[in-house]
């Protein structure tokens, strides 16, 4: 509209040689990438007032010429803009059919399962994705609080099928099992499955680092079994200490090459220790200058404030080192055991 009245305001105003009547059918063609039909049928019809006013002033404009480009312009348009809709709607059920199929994979984790209260967060570095290579879940099982978080190797849609596999295997498994030694060569077959039944070509197979954490019934100590996974960081009493493997783990589905041996540790978890769980995207998030985010030194910075508080906080400072541009998928998990006050407030 502002176009178009620009350009009746300079033909009326302007001397017949510059003929900017001409410019008229760019309006109804612009707004074919904006309007719906009828708007733009209607403007191209304004357009053509506008033009036949205009010879009424100046008889030798081309009118004839410039009234039949208008209006060829403006079927085109209507016909462009019909077809733009149509191809919207699809995207928007497409985007529907997908956000519900990220949904029921990445599902979002309950606040508190028994004494433990858990935070989560996802960044895909893929625009307009939910989700990508990097999986988390948590949840009640008999044996106590059950938590995954992992990587697959590579990006795109390979990637997010090897890790709906794990997902899939770890939710099932995490009841059954007794142990994580379990747990972990369950996931080790399905995904050694999946990569022969849907193999990529630009790599030969998938792997996936992933930790597996257990806090036991009654807390006080919290199980790892490191599969080539970036290690957690545990806040106790104000300080930061990283857990490393006593003895490294091969990463799902390189057991074959590198045996199938795996190991777990023990840590000791007091109300109140907050661990922070997390993949190589956080860790390896880098400035402008190539420096990776100095996620020990910033978690030593952080108090004992609540597990959605840290993430937010560590939303906020990665997006801010990056530059607001990731390279690779981000997830993290942070855990807070509550403490006899908090889990019994009123007292006996």
């Amino acid at each position: 509209m502002i176009l178009t009245v620009l350009i009746a305001g300079l033909a009326f105003s302007t001397s017949r040689e510059i003929a900017v009547s001409r410019l008229l059918p760019a309006a109804p063609a612009l707004a074919a990438a904006m309007w719906p039909v009828l708007p733009t049928i209607l403007l191209g019809a304004f357009c053509l007032l506008t033009m036949i006013v205009l010879s009424l002033f100046y008889t030798d404009l081309g009118t004839q010429y410039t009234s039949a480009a208008i209006v060829a312009v403006t079927l085109a348009a209507a016909y462009g803009s019909h077809v733009r809709l149509q191809r919207e709607e699809i995207l928007f059920h497409v985007r529907l059919v997908a956000d519900a199929a990220q949904k029921v994979l990445l599902r979002p984790l309950p606040h508190r399962i028994e004494d433990v209260e858990i935070e989560s967060l996802y960044l895909a570095a893929q625009e307009q994705a939910r989700i990508g290579g990097d999986f988390y879940e948590a949840m009640g099982t008999p044996y106590g609080v059950r938590l995954l978080i992992g990587d697959v190797r590579g990006k795109g849609l390979s990637a997010v099928g090897a890790a709906s596999a794990v997902i899939s295997c770890f939710r099932e498994a995490a009841y059954d099992e007794p142990d994580l030694k379990g747990i972990i060569h369950r996931l080790e077959t399905t995904i050694t499955r999946h990569s022969a039944a849907f193999p990529v070509p630009d790599q030969p197979e998938h792997f996936a680092t992933a930790l597996l954490a257990e806090i036991p019934h009654g807390g006080g100590h919290i199980r790892l079994l490191n599969c080539g996974h970036p290690p957690p960081m545990i806040t106790h009493c104000g300080q930061v200490r990283v857990l490393e493997p006593a003895t490294p783990s091969p990463p799902l589905n390189l057991a074959a090459l590198i045996g199938d041996r795996y190991w777990v540790d023990v840590v000791a978890l007091a109300p109140g220790d907050q661990v922070l769980l997390y993949t190589d995207g956080v860790s390896e998030t880098r400035d402008r200058n190539g420096q990776f985010f100095p996620l020990s030194d910033w978690m030593q910075q952080q108090g004992l404030e609540h597990p959605r508080e840290l993430l937010d906080r560590l939303h906020r400072d990665l997006l801010q080192h990056s530059g607001g541009r990731l390279d690779d998928d981000i997830a993290a998990l942070a855990l807070r055991c509550s403490s006899a006050q908090e889990r019994d407030p009123v007292g006996p």
